[in-house]
């Protein structure tokens, strides 16, 4: 059974209004995410049904919005995709307003804490606090489960009408392994009705719920639900896992569940004093966007899908449940377009029209949020660092500070005879190397950790602590740092700064080259600015990836 049998064009169910493009992109997405983040174009279009001139339009569409990059013959999710996830995530606030209260607990109790909210009859996360262990939990965020295997589920259940009681009874027996649910094992033994309608009964009764075993062997979890203070629903599930190795169930219920319920105390508190929020900044000048798009690409670009999915991004923080107006006025669109894109996301399953206003369902974290939620540093500046390398003809690399010294993380190199060897994982000492440098500079200067006395390196290293702190303060103020044979001699590298949604920054990236190849007068007129907008590139996808969740930088 197709995870979402919606996608398909071609239901008779398909509401006349509805935007069919639209409906054919979100149907792409949602087999790219299934496929962890990569197919090949054939691959779509076995996938989709669709034809493969129209998985090609659609994937360039996707290309020219950042939020698919065409890799020779495959599409490959990118993190920029992530903002329509961002969308939901910021309209429902509570990550933001529970995340810390979650982390505080997953150190205290040392074991995985998870927040997951309800999406029809299924489960989703909204927020993972993992341990780092060999046996780890692998669920992501925007991950699908069925609610009978897990803890959350029968709290969820405990709220469901009649006709979701029939809707999952259907569900079931049409896909009685759980094939719909990519991201759990299938299921491998019968689990009766009989025996969730009792768990939920259960639930209702105790304020709380187990998971033994159920999702695979050796997985264990207890959740308790977070109530919404105005309104007394569950709002979302905090849930606690571990393996049978650490914990039983019963040890789970005994010894943890009232620690968590605890927490989900001052998670409700939380909730109860905080102030509405704020309506935040709304996007602008899309339609101007996808207009002169269209021009420039001409039928390459389905504008109609670029338009449909810009109506995503019209929700966020205080932005919760807008009118069409409020959607066709955020988003620049006339309001029958919007209304067209809002009646096919309803149908998806996107958006839930209540009042006459919309809001966005969880479903919206199917599109691509799942597997671009575990992406790293490395992996988002990897394809900006082949065309940077491409564009200028020389290697480049990101590193980031480790004690004293730089640890490269991701490279890419050059073919030349004579060009710049160091390996991923390479350290070396950051005074002497521009990224180090970089890095060292925006530190305050009491940070700033110097190998003191400093090793001369080659005739031409700084080896003045003074001169360096002064050097220091020029590179924060002039935004690059460039060495010239102090590492090694015949070697010149300049860099600049990634830096992450707070300013910091979290890394650096170079080009680095012989000194006969480029002078420093060429290095900076020449390769700086190229640089420079690779690393503005890099920052984009990072803030956007890291709104929500941690992005690794190594």
């Amino acid at each position: 059974m197709p995870a979402n049998p919606a996608l398909d064009a071609a239901s008779p169910a398909v509401p006349a209004e509805a935007v069919t493009p639209l409906i054919r992109g979100v149907a792409v997405l949602h087999r790219l995410t299934e496929a962890d983040g990569t197919l090949s174009l054939s691959a779509l279009e076995r996938a989709t049904g669709l034809a493969r001139s129209t998985v090609d339009r659609v994937t360039s569409t996707l290309a020219r919005m950042g939020y698919v990059r065409l890799d020779g013959r495959d599409a490959v999710l990118t993190p920029r995709l992530m903002e329509l996830g961002n969308a939901y995530l910021a309209a429902l606030r509570l990550p933001a307003l529970l995340d810390a209260r979650a982390d505080a607990l997953a150190d205290e109790l040392d074991e995985s804490v998870s927040l997951a909210v309800a999406d029809r009859d299924g489960i989703r996360f909204i927020h993972q606090a993992t341990r780092r262990r060999a046996m780890s939990l692998s669920f992501r965020i925007g991950d699908l489960l069925p609610a009978e295997r897990t803890a959350p589920g029968p709290l969820f259940a405990t709220e469901w009408t009649k006709e979701q009681w029939q809707a999952w009874r259907e569900r079931r027996a049409a896909d009685p392994e759980d094939h719909g649910f990519p991201a759990v094992p299938p299921r491998q033994s019968p689990y009766p009705d009989e025996d969730f309608e009792r768990s939920a009964a259960q639930s209702a009764a105790d304020g709380w719920a187990l998971d033994d075993q159920l999702i695979e062997p050796g997985l264990v979890a207890v959740s308790v639900p977070v109530r919404d203070p105005r309104t007394g629903r569950i709002a979302c599930a905090a849930n606690v896992v571990s393996h049978t190795s650490r914990h039983t169930a019963a040890d789970l219920r005994d010894s943890l569940l009232p620690r968590l319920r605890a927490a989900v105390r001052a998670m409700e508190d939380d909730l109860r004093t905080t102030a509405p929020a704020e309506p935040g900044a709304s996007p602008s000048g899309l339609a101007t966007w996808t207009g002169a798009s269209k021009q420039e690409l001409g039928r390459e670009f389905v504008e109609s899908l670029a338009r449909g999915l810009t109506v995503l991004t019209a929700f966020g923080e205080g932005r919760a449940e807008l009118t069409l107006t409020e959607v066709a006025k955020a988003t620049g669109l006339a309001r029958a377009t919007a209304r067209r894109a809002l009646i096919t996301y309803e149908h998806l399953g996107l958006v839930r029209a209540r009042d006459r206003v919309f809001e966005l369902t969880p479903r919206v974290l199917a599109l691509g949020f799942p597997p671009l939620s575990r992406v790293s540093l490395p992996e988002i500046a990897a394809p900006h660092m082949a065309e940077l390398a491409r564009r200028v003809h020389e290697s480049t690399s990101l590193a980031v500070l480790s004690g004293d010294d730089i640890q490269y993380t991701a490279r890419v190199a050059t073919s030349r005879v004579m060009s710049v060897n160091v390996a991923v994982g390479t350290r070396l000492p950051a005074y002497a190397t521009s990224m180090g440098r970089v890095l060292l500079a925006d530190l305050p200067p009491s940070d700033r950790r110097l190998p003191l006395p400093l090793r001369a390196l080659t005739p031409h290293t700084l080896t003045d602590p003074e001169t360096l702190a002064g050097l220091l303060d020029d590179v924060r103020t002039q935004g690059h740092a460039l060495v010239d044979e102090e590492l090694e001699e015949g070697l010149r590298s300049i860099a600049v700064p990634v830096r992450d949604r707070t300013g910091r920054a979290v890394a650096a990236l170079n080009v680095a080259m012989h000194a006969a190849r480029h002078t420093v007068e060429e290095c900076v007129r020449e390769i700086l600015p190229a640089l420079r907008a690779t690393a503005d590139a890099i920052e984009g996808e990072l803030q956007v990836a890291g709104r929500f969740t941690r992005v690794p930088v190594s």
